[in-house]
């Protein structure tokens, strides 16, 4: 079973894309409306999320069917991965949202290596190994809603 917590997630974009992408000129939203916007891709992907990995927990005996959802939980991550850097944060959380979709390049290769596991066992070694990535992008992602002013993320 892979542990999941409300914290938030992110996925593949390349570095050089994600620190372009988050650079914009001086003018800048507020911090609440950036805020805003962040929980507009955070809220629903999290969402989408939790229900993927719920029934990953319900099928984890399925082989076809755990790897579906591990499609779907790589394709949700990476669609909000995609609306983070569309955000053109400024500078400072800019540097934070790059860190977290680095991070999570790894946890997202990993999802998709998962997919192709051969045995239930081969996908059990799997999650393990997701439940361990989660940490370091959980803690980027506290670090971009404390920036944003946002409360700590809630947790299962």
């Amino acid at each position: 079973m892979i542990a999941r917590t409300r914290t938030g997630v992110a996925v593949l974009v390349l570095g050089p894309l994600v620190l372009a992408s988050c650079s914009s000129p001086p003018s800048h939203p507020s911090t609440a409306a950036l805020a805003a916007k962040y929980l507009a891709i955070a809220t629903p992907a999290n969402e989408a999320l939790e229900a993927s990995f719920d029934a990953l927990e319900d099928t984890d005996d399925d082989l076809g069917a755990s790897a579906t959802l591990l499609r779907n939980i790589a394709a949700t991550e990476r669609q909000f991965d995609r609306d983070l850097v569309a955000l053109k944060l400024p500078a400072k959380l800019g540097v934070t949202a790059a860190a977290l979709v680095r991070i999570n390049e790894a946890r997202a290769t990993m999802t998709s290596q998962a997919v192709s596991a051969s045995s239930l066992d081969s996908l059990h070694r799997y999650e393990t190994e997701l439940d361990a990535m989660n940490v370091p992008v959980e803690d980027q992602v506290r670090a971009l809603r404390k920036q944003l002013a946002l409360p700590p993320p809630t947790t299962d």
